[in-house]
């Protein structure tokens, strides 16, 4: 699969070409195309890039015209997601931004790779302000982002930061030597027996919970809290009790929810105000804003992790990763990539440039990326592999979706490496020195004599097999076809 180019992030040597960072990855977000159908996007929903043409053929039109075109976004968007699932660490989390035409085909098919049990949420974000009043039926508000683990058992998540308005609700009334405060209902919505009972106020009044209500503590605890001075009994000390929670006490953030409104994370017109901001000449309709990506970094990284996004677009998601590095002081890495060259180098790169340098408008966010190129795709459009693809650039290919690792060495052997016991072998090119197109390619017995040596499991990709299943079975050999295996290892 083709994706156009990288920008990386220069902080660790594992960055260099050709290094793997399969299972590496703590946190994915990605904002793919959503299937509107509309012509006018950046992004193309109707794939008008000649690269996504090539190598999808003709796909996603107006439904109007492809009835199909759900089909279609779903094949473009399954190998995608597969593949990055294979990225993340055990304990990593993927975030997808989508709205209401495709949210139930992408939640369905998010279930099929990662499964069900792994769904963490449905984020509903806030993405305008105003209105649309020629919206035919209802005007569109939010957008979803969905999150799934890679394994839900080994999954965390942070708490997000406290906000100024949270910590204005605490005051001080009594002036409490410890602090600031907040009155925290002491009562249960349910009527119990046992936890209704009097409790005398300070003025001398006896009240008692509401009808149908209890208290939640028994009346030892009462005691304890009463004299600890942590009930709160009015002004004038006859009212129903409250329990002070104070600041100093609670924890030093909150328990994110599923809904995100756009005065905590940012709307579509404050992320198009960053993009004019950095670059004037830049025309981006669907960026997303930095402080909705850093609400995920917040949640779903630490302060070392490494962060993907696979539809870089205008780059935000690099933007929110130096922005959250410079606020909490981490040191998160990111890759990004785009498959348009001209989207890459005219608004992401100059984008993350301008935020590391700073500008007369934007302060300087420091640190540093590398702008890579990658190489051309190695299957056509009908899954062949294509002309002029080497040995080397195949065998490099083969080993890693074989083993989740690099290759050792560049390839110049039919045996490509060792791995955790296992020899990876690849027929392919004329390796055996027959260069026509069918020489050497298949699995013979004269072909087997000649393979380099190994004592353990040895995994043989080639054009097809003349041994026999029990020869195979014998000799320690698992057989994998080319091209077919080597797309779907």
């Amino acid at each position: 699969m083709k994706m156009g180019a990288a920008l990386m992030r220069q902080e660790s040597p594992s960055f260099m070409a050709g290094s793997s960072q399969a299972g590496k990855v703590k946190c994915i977000y990605i904002d793919p195309p959503y299937n509107t159908g509309n012509e006018g996007w950046v992004y193309n929903d109707n794939t008008n890039s000649p690269e996504i043409r090539s190598w999808l053929g003709k796909v996603v039109g107006k439904e109007a015209e492809d009835l199909s075109r759900h089909d279609k976004w779903l094949c473009m968007m399954y190998p995608r997601l597969a593949l990055l699932r294979e990225f993340l660490t055990e304990d990593g989390v993927i975030f997808v931004s989508i709205d209401d035409v495709e949210v139930g085909h992408l939640r369905l098919l998010m279930d099929e790779i990662f499964k069900p049990s792994n769904f963490i949420a449905n984020i509903i974000w806030q993405k305008k302000y105003s209105p649309q009043n020629d919206a035919l039926f209802y005007s569109a508000m939010h957008d979803h982002i969905l999150s799934y683990a890679k394994d839900i058992r080994k999954c965390s998540r942070n708490l997000i930061p406290r906000t100024d308005k949270q910590d204005k609700a605490y005051k001080n009334p009594g002036n409490d030597q410890r602090g600031d405060w907040k009155a925290s209902d002491l009562t249960r919505a349910e009527h119990r027996d046992r936890d209704f009972y009097g409790i005398v106020t300070p003025s001398g009044k006896t009240v008692y919970p509401a009808k149908g209500r209890s208290w939640s503590r028994p009346p030892e605890e009462i005691d304890r809290l009463r004299n600890d001075n942590r009930l709160w009994f009015g002004k004038n000390g006859d009212a129903i009790p409250s329990l002070k929670r104070f600041l100093s006490e609670v924890k030093q953030g909150v328990v994110p929810t599923t809904i995100w409104m756009r005065d905590e994370v940012g709307d579509n017109q404050e992320a198009k105000q960053e993009v004019k901001t950095l670059n004037p000449e830049a025309i981006f309709s669907t960026p997303k804003p930095t402080r909705l990506i850093q609400r995920i970094l917040q949640i779903a990284t630490d302060k070392d992790s490494l962060v993907l996004d696979s539809f870089a677009g205008s780059g935000t998601t690099g933007h929110a990763v130096l922005a959250q590095n410079k606020e909490d002081g981490g040191n998160r890495r990111f890759i990004t990539i785009e498959m348009d060259e001209s989207i890459c180098q005219n608004i992401t790169a100059q984008r993350l440039t301008r935020v590391i340098e700073g500008t007369e408008k934007i302060e300087s966010l420091g640190s540093g990326f590398r702008f890579c190129t990658l190489s051309a795709p190695l299957f056509d459009e009908l899954g062949h592999i294509r002309r002029g693809v080497t040995y080397a650039e195949l065998a490099a290919h083969v080993f890693f979706t074989e083993t989740g690792s690099p290759i050792p060495a560049p390839a110049t052997t039919p045996k490509l490496g060792v791995y955790d016991g296992k020899a990876v072998y690849l027929l392919f090119n004329g390796i055996l020195g027959d260069k026509r197109p069918e020489g050497g390619n298949i699995l013979t017995p004269e072909v087997l004599k000649s393979l380099p040596a190994h004592k353990g499991v040895k995994v043989i990709y080639g054009e097809s097999c003349a041994l026999p299943d029990a020869r195979l079975r014998r000799d320690n050999i698992v057989f994998k076809q080319v091209p077919y295996h080597v797309q779907v290892s």
